[in-house]
């Protein structure tokens, strides 16, 4: 039997008055806002979702779409946090709802106290309640320490994480159990759950950093500055499987109007999920922070990422294993490593991702903007991948296929043909800004099995110093159209030992 202290739900009848709104104690980021949306963005799943917002603003046509919906951002971000809080508490609804606050269940919520227990045992009441729609609420105004946890399902009914304050981690990786498989917030084959609220989500991954600058792999990197921190129980491997919002096998979930930060490497993960969406969130850590991905994809169809700003040292989107359906629209990128499609064929097992669609970003100050990435021996493909409106400013590798990752130690198949990924069916259209380096654009394909089918459209790519880029291909072929600069290489491979300056 469950042990909970007194009055731990507190119905929501549609005769009661409606309390006041969470305040939001944080900036909102500048993302991009459903103002830009298409007429075809996917609806609110239904009614009791947020509803996308119009800002009705006088029209600034000096400006670019881009720039002008960044400009709203402030303001939508507190006006979508705002909507769901409305839709959640204001009379009227058509059923129910169970308030499950952590603070009913014995958390303290000072930053230091441990609050999983409180946290664990909410889940429990709202996962077996089967009459309501339940709340689990995480005050606004103060900070729950929250240890590695999983919360898994299946659960009676849909349930709210409705975060209005601070969930943070513990600070030091001494203090975690192994156990935990590299997981902090781990919900586990979980049906239409809700992640919102407007508060913040903090991995407080300063420590976890500093150990991973002390592998290999970043032994020479130039953020890595923190070489004398204590390192026990790992190295770089240790810190690699990190998550900190980590979704597995889950079907129907939405993460809305919270901030990610500070994760101690992916901040956001989905494994194995289905119909999984993303919103109106601003995820961020400092550029030093070695390999924090924003937004980590696996195996994972049908995800709609949108409306998101994303600083971190590591890349903005990245996807890896099987993924389709997938699509990225309205996003500010940067610093970071942009949108990274691999590493495909990384395991001995074949990689498939396709349908991907990335439309209307801004990527800043990156090292790569558009990265399709494969293994020499993997095994796999990628195709039909579409990349459209996105603006670049000094970005180091703007667009670039790269199948010459380092040989895998276990290949996939017997024949060169079957140990080689493929890459066909990618579009570029309508691709603009400023490159850090005087190549621009890189197709370094496979001798043994080329990129087809590549294409090129209204592509105008300039060196930040104002001088002309250049472009380079190793066996790929295509075509272009429209405006094309620098101009396409695709109609005939360049030789391999054709390098630029």
């Amino acid at each position: 039997m469950l042990r909970v202290t007194p009055s731990p739900a507190r119905h929501l009848k549609s005769e009661q008055r409606a309390p006041a709104p969470p305040s939001l104690a944080w900036p909102p980021p500048p993302v991009l806002s459903p103002r830009c949306a298409s007429s075809n963005a996917p609806p609110a799943r239904d009614s009791q979702r947020q509803q996308p917002l119009a800002w009705r603003g006088p029209p600034r046509a000096a400006n670019p779409p881009i720039t002008r919906c960044m400009a709203t951002a402030t303001a939508l971000l507190r006006l979508a946090a705002l909507a769901g809080a409305v839709a959640l508490l204001l009379p009227g609804a058509a059923e129910a709802r169970v308030l499950l606050s952590l603070d009913d269940f014995g958390a303290v919520g000072d930053g230091i106290a441990d609050d999983t227990q409180a946290l664990v045992d909410a889940w429990k009441v709202a996962c077996a309640d089967s009459n309501d729609h339940v709340v689990i609420h995480v005050p606004a105004g103060k900070s729950y320490q929250i240890w590695p946890v999983t919360l898994a399902g299946p659960c009676r009914d849909e349930i709210m994480l409705f975060v209005s304050g601070n969930i943070i981690a513990p600070e030091s990786p001494e203090d975690w159990d192994r156990s935990d498989g590299g997981k902090w917030l781990h919900f586990f084959q979980v049906q239409d759950l809700t992640v919102s609220g407007g508060g913040v989500i903090d991995g407080r991954g300063q420590e976890w950093w500093a150990q991973a600058c002390k592998g290999k792999k970043h032994r020479n990197d130039k953020h890595c500055t923190a070489q004398d921190a204590p390192k026990k129980n790992g190295s770089c491997s240790l810190h690699a499987c990190m998550q900190a919002l980590h979704f597995e096998e889950c079907h129907g979930v939405r993460v809305q109007g919270v901030t990610l930060q500070n994760g101690q490497q992916h901040h956001l993960t989905f494994t194995r999920c289905s119909n999984a969406r993303a919103s109106f969130l601003r995820v961020a850590s400092p550029e030093s922070s070695p390999d924090t991905d924003g937004i980590r994809l696996v195996n994972s169809i049908s995800v709609h990422i949108n409306d998101i700003h994303i600083a971190t040292g590591g890349a903005c989107v990245s996807m890896a294993g099987n993924c389709t359906d997938v699509r990225l629209r309205y996003i500010s990128c940067g610093p970071g490593n942009g949108i990274s499609i691999g590493s495909i064929g990384e395991t001995p097992v074949a990689d498939r991702l396709e349908k991907i669609e990335v439309d209307t970003m801004f990527i800043a100050n990156t090292t790569n903007g558009l990265l399709i990435k494969t293994w020499q021996d993997g095994c796999g493909y990628a195709r039909k991948v579409k990349f459209a409106n996105v603006v670049m400013k000094n970005v180091s590798n703007p667009i670039i296929i790269d199948q010459y990752r380092s040989e895998h130690p276990i290949p996939c198949g017997s024949t060169a043909a079957t140990r080689t990924v493929a890459v066909e069916k990618i579009d570029y259209v309508n691709i603009a800004g400023t490159s850090a380096s005087k190549r621009a654009v890189t197709f370094s394909c496979s001798d043994v099995v080329p990129c087809r089918q590549v294409s090129l459209k209204d592509v105008n790519l300039k060196r930040l110093s104002g001088r002309g880029a250049s472009a380079y291909c190793r066996s790929a072929s295509g075509k272009a159209a429209g405006v094309v600069v620098p101009e396409s290489c695709l109609a005939g491979a360049r030789a391999a030992g054709d390098e630029d300056e």
